[in-house]
């Protein structure tokens, strides 16, 4: 039995543990509750310290608000829909060529645009700047669209730019053509108004993006290598304006991607012996396959929800978060893995905790009463910025000995462009996105779709993904699905956005922040 000393010490022992460990605890909830109010990453610059320019306002004539219209749905019209590398429709390319020499005459006839024609179908614009010391930037879209048909389900015809409560509807009215117009649009209007830009700048348009713009985008690249041309930052399609998706953020907000999920497509395929279904073995090549295709939906690949620049998303927006999620979005050097669950929960937001894991096609089997001796499955990996190609591939736990796994393609996640306060294109795109949606909270965010820009990674350290569309729930679903359409208001707002945006970008240098990030 112990001595009544012993135990005395031993009792105080245990106090004094417990007493630091609600120290701790009250010292941490402390902490992040004082981080919780204090949080806000978006107010180190302020809109009114930007260098003045001579800014012309967006503001056009009902007659040039029609022609605005007119030309976008010509352009929905036009069924340029890229179904394989090597199947594109060339005569739809080749009339949209001719469209867009029609609709912006003046971007085709000035002097200070030089245009060409790359891979056939690509176009390049070089517009010059007044002050060439100033490194340009480059706005890219693409005029490929992907296949639609009215018997899916649509409401209107998808190449008919039908007019439906004030929605354009349309294969491309999202993906991409509202940037290939909208800012070639922009342009038309500011060189009519006098404008002259002091930062050069190029507008590339590929023709195959849809298909890995291994043609257009690559060979537009190729180009701009041969001329040294090295650019400040590229603004290409991406994340969106998300009004009612977010789940308990106050408001709407503007994402802007920083970076692209990297992806891989992996042939898993069994071998065996062919036979007659009436002496079946215990385990066919097809109930193999099918148990290891089993075995990786089960078992996701690791979550990683804090180690990419999903962690710039939630910090950006932490302010405009109600309660609780505030609390935890404030303070993911604590909360990471509980958000990062959360978000595991739903397909949509389980794409930003982890590499995500897709079987996309199973082929196996050429008669009923014939065992197949080769079953194939493929599998698409959206890897994670955290994680390599490499990494990614090697995380694949299935049968081994009797599944051969193969790499078809893939490629690593884009690096993260940067967006701090001192990050020109960041800021830029920010501030002009402001300037036309001022009630809009603005974050950085990661992609999980791929575009052809990642091929302008050796020209730019900096790529950035957006387009001013307002995304309503639902509304996601509709790119690349049925029923894809636009608001009037919402394209007349992206020519808006393209026009601010060329002029802001003649500010030379950011103003000087307030402060860094405003936090306990």
């Amino acid at each position: 039995m112990a001595a009544p000393g012993t135990k005395s010490r031993l009792f105080r022992c245990v106090k004094s543990i417990l007493y630091a460990l609600l120290f701790i605890t009250i010292s941490i909830l402390t902490i992040a509750t004082l981080r919780t109010f204090s949080l806000n990453v978006n107010v180190g610059l302020q809109l009114a310290d930007w260098e003045k320019t001579n800014q012309i306002r967006f503001d056009i004539s009902q007659r040039q608000r029609e022609e605005v219209f007119t030309n976008f749905k010509e352009a929905i019209r036009i069924p340029t829909v890229s179904y394989s590398p090597t199947d594109i429709n060339a005569t739809a390319l080749h009339e949209f060529s001719r469209l867009l020499r029609k609709a912006f005459p003046t971007v085709f006839s000035s002097s200070l645009v030089q245009h060409e024609v790359v891979a056939d179908y690509s176009h390049l614009f070089t517009v010059q700047g007044s002050q060439p010391d100033l490194v340009p930037y480059m706005l890219l879209a693409h005029i490929d669209v992907v296949p639609a048909s009215e018997s899916d389900g649509w409401d209107a015809p998808p190449f008919s730019a039908k007019e439906i409560d004030n929605f354009i509807y349309g294969r491309g009215t999202l993906d991409d053509k509202e940037c290939v117009m909208g800012m070639l649009q922009a342009l038309e209007y500011l060189l009519l108004k006098g404008y002259r830009p002091q930062r050069g700048f190029y507008i590339g348009l590929g023709h195959d993006e849809e298909v890995s713009g291994l043609n257009g985008a690559l060979n537009i690249v190729r180009l701009l290598k041969q001329r040294n041309v090295h650019l400040s930052f590229l603004l290409d399609e991406g994340l969106l304006v998300v009004d009612g998706v977010m789940k308990g953020l106050d408001g709407p907000a503007a994402l802007i991607g920083v970076s692209e999920k990297g992806s891989a497509t992996v042939k898993l395929s069994v071998t065996s012996a062919p036979g007659h279904s009436s002496m079946p073995p215990r385990e066919s090549s097809i109930g193999i396959l099918a148990a290891a295709v089993k075995r990786l939906e089960d078992n996701p690949m690791p979550m990683l929800f804090g180690q990419g620049p999903e962690r710039g998303t939630f910090e950006h927006l932490a302010h405009k978060f109600i309660f609780p999620i505030r609390f935890l979005a404030s303070n993911l050097w604590l909360f990471a893995p509980i958000v990062g669950r959360l978000l595991a929960l739903k397909p949509e937001t389980n794409a930003f905790s982890r590499t995500t894991t897709a079987v996309t096609m199973f082929n196996a089997g050429v008669k009923v009463n014939v065992l197949p001796s080769v079953a194939e499955a493929y599998v698409n990996f959206r890897i994670h910025s955290a994680q390599s190609l490499q990494e990614g591939v090697e995380r694949v736990e299935i049968d081994a000995v009797r599944v051969k796994v193969e790499v078809v393609d893939g490629f690593d996640p884009l690096p993260v462009s940067s967006y701090s306060e001192t990050s020109y294109g960041f800021q830029i795109i920010k501030k002009s996105i402001l300037d036309v949606f001022p009630q809009l909270t603005v974050a950085p965010g990661i992609c999980v779709a791929n575009t052809d820009s990642r091929h302008f990674k050796d020209l730019v350290a900096d790529i950035y993904r957006f387009i001013p569309i307002w995304a309503k729930a639902g509304d996601a679903q509709r790119i690349h699905g049925i029923n894809e359409r636009i608001s009037k208001k919402n394209y007349e707002d992206i020519v808006g956005f393209y026009f601010t945006l060329i002029q802001n970008c003649d500010v030379k240098e950011l103003p000087e922040t307030h402060s860094g990030v405003h936090e306990f």
